[in-house]
């Protein structure tokens, strides 16, 4: 593989911003994403800026992996966020002992099946593991057949944990783990 797999760096936002932007075109960006592309453009440069600040190389909360492709284009990434026992997540649930969540997976389309998913969930897991992290989890809605498949290839399983997204409890997600061995 060609593809250079590293943390972001700060000033490399306009690139972040960018993939995200690609990222919430996708035609499975509604069971993938709980942004819309028109809400993530409307956000002004400083968000941006921020965002790849607060997930850059060195940082200890978050890590941005990205797959840069010879060209220097993104080609891919992923963001795994350090979540500490005896807090409470984004949906409300408790977290019982220090994990990573993976959030914001994409890859574009014509560099999926390449091996390049599988490496940017390596770096990722490598980058929790040397934290601390017991476990590794993240959530995929319960329709996303394609990405529920990989991350059960990647090692994920069910723990279930299902995470409704609306009131009518019609829509849910589905939390996946990996343990650490």
């Amino acid at each position: 593989m060609s593809h250079v797999i590293r943390s972001i760096r700060p000033e490399d936002w306009p690139a972040a911003k960018k993939l995200r932007l690609a990222a919430l075109q996708d035609p499975v960006a509604h069971l993938a994403f709980l942004e819309t592309y028109e809400d993530a453009l409307a956000k002004p440069d400083s968000f941006w800026q921020e965002r790849a600040a607060g997930a850059a190389e060195g940082e200890t909360g978050a890590q941005q992996i990205i797959a840069e492709a010879p060209d220097g284009t993104w080609a891919g990434t992923l963001t795994v966020l350090l979540e500490e026992a005896g807090t409470t997540d984004w949906a409300g649930f408790d977290v019982d002992r220090r994990q990573g969540h993976v959030v914001a997976v994409f890859v574009r389309p014509e560099h999926r099946g390449t091996g390049l998913t599988k490496a940017l969930f390596d770096a990722g897991l490598e980058w929790a593991w040397g934290r601390g992290a017991e476990r590794v989890r993240l959530i995929v809605h319960e329709d996303n057949v394609r990405a529920r498949a990989f991350y059960r290839k990647a090692g994920f399983v069910p723990s279930g944990v299902t995470v409704p997204l609306s009131g009518d409890g019609e829509d849910s997600e589905l939390e996946m783990v990996i343990e650490r061995y």
